[in-house]
């Protein structure tokens, strides 16, 4: 390959890291429900293979908002002032631009009593709003809306169907004829159950560049990208543009390079506690490209540390067929710090449930721990049952043999779960 090749393609390798995020919610977005629309789903079972680490804390109600043409009314009803919702609202680039919850309504002043209403408006909007309503605005004309409602269980489901069928989602013109009709939506199907990851991973490099120009078109850069756009349209890579003059092969190496190197990024702003590894800059990006894109390969949709956290360890069952056993201990007063819940869940190899006969697949929420005389709380970690000594909130089981991961979820953590002054205990192997 010559010179110049070779510089094309380093350039083309870092456009396609950098668009990564663009193109898979664009496809996202393709096979999800029509624009403006929510989807709401159901509870997950150890039989949902299609998206990995699911999980069992909340039901998700989302819709791909397109608000280009006027802003979308939002409102989010009265709750229970127990149960966690969190409204998160991402730009076509995967970033996170808001995040109003439970916990932090994030209402103009005076309008602090449910339900809360919003206006997400797109890029340029200058109009005024009824008054009452709070604006969101967001710098693309595509968002991804992400309302994830606490779930307690079986006996939970109609009572969160209900919640979700009154969350409200209409153009601003329509809203302003009667604030007061009926807007609830009982919620759409998806376009197709395909596998978006799989549909960008399949294409070539032609194509994914010119789906690439294709969305930026509709979603430009932030002005921060100025730089890294600059260095792409040297071959071509612009909105509404493909690459001029580079041969097929040589994208084909680009999207070939880039498509090792996100899986395989290490990311300098994971912290590692006690094994346990989690980023508290995830959510929003700025100029990491390479971060978001290994974000959105394996995880799209992050929040931000102050909604939610999700510290991981990776460990296997067996040693040599032999199944080991775990254990977790928490001092007394030091369970996860959280101002809504925390949980912990078991996934596979292939991050699933872990299949077992007690279907338990995750403790701390729906199943609460019980502490010892002491206060303490110890966490059995292993397949087997261990048999009534140990309390039922207490038991994760895994899997016989292999590997497999825990993760923790806090839901609107305290600051020291997010700055590393309150520390997750090790997983610690018995034998």
């Amino acid at each position: 390959m010559s010179a110049a090749a070779e510089d094309a393609k380093a350039i083309a390798t870092d456009a396609y890291v950098f668009g990564y995020p663009l193109v898979l919610m664009d496809v996202v977005r393709e096979n999800g429900a029509p624009p403006n629309r929510f989807q709401h789903s159901d509870p997950p079972t150890p039989e949902n293979k299609q998206v990995v680490r699911l999980n069992l804390d909340t039901l998700y109600s989302q819709a791909w908002l397109d608000v280009r043409t006027e802003p979308m009314i939002l409102r989010v009803p009265a709750m229970e002032p127990t149960r966690y919702w969190l409204m998160q609202i991402m730009d076509a680039w995967s970033n996170t631009v808001h995040d109003p919850s439970s916990v932090d309504p994030q209402v103009k002043p005076g309008t602090a009593t449910p339900p809360f209403t919003y206006a997400v408006t797109g890029p340029g909007w200058s109009g005024d709003l009824p008054e009452g309503v709070t604006r969101l605005a967001v710098p693309t004309g595509t968002a991804w809306l992400i309302g994830r409602l606490q779930f307690d269980g079986a006996a939970d489901v109609d009572r969160v169907r209900e919640l979700q069928r009154q969350l409200e989602l209409v153009p601003l013109s329509e809203w302003v004829k009667d604030p007061n009709a009926p807007h609830g939506d009982p919620g759409a199907q998806p376009a197709s159950a395909a596998d978006p990851a799989a549909i960008v991973a399949a294409m070539d490099g032609p194509t994914f560049f010119e789906r690439m120009g294709e969305v930026m078109a509709l979603n430009p850069p932030a002005a921060a990208d100025a730089d890294a756009m600059r260095r792409f349209a040297a071959i071509g890579i612009i909105p509404g543009g493909s690459p001029k003059g580079v041969p097929r092969d040589v994208l084909n190496a680009a999207a070939g390079d880039a498509k090792k190197r996100i899986p395989n990024y290490r990311n300098p702003y994971a912290e590692d506690v006690n094994g346990w590894t989690f980023d508290p800059s995830l959510g929003a990006y700025g100029t990491n490209y390479d971060v978001r894109a290994i974000v959105a390969m394996k995880g799209l949709g992050a929040n931000l540390a102050r909604d939610a956290i999700y510290p991981t360890v990776d460990a296997v069952a067996d040693d040599d067929g032999v199944p080991r056993r775990f254990r977790i201990r928490f001092a007394a007063g030091q369970l996860p710090p959280v101002d809504a819940f925390w949980s912990l869940t078991a996934y596979d190899a292939a991050s699933h449930f872990v299949d077992n006969p007690a279907g338990i697949y995750a403790i701390g929420h729906h199943t609460p721990v019980v502490p010892g005389a002491d206060g303490s709380v110890e966490l059995v970690v292993q397949n087997a049952d261990p048999g009534a000594g140990v309390p039922q909130g207490n038991w994760l089981p895994i899997p016989a043999t292999g590997a497999f991961s825990l993760t923790l979820r806090l839901y609107a953590p305290k600051p020291e779960a997010v700055d590393g002054a309150w520390q997750m205990p090790k997983l610690e192997q018995v034998d």
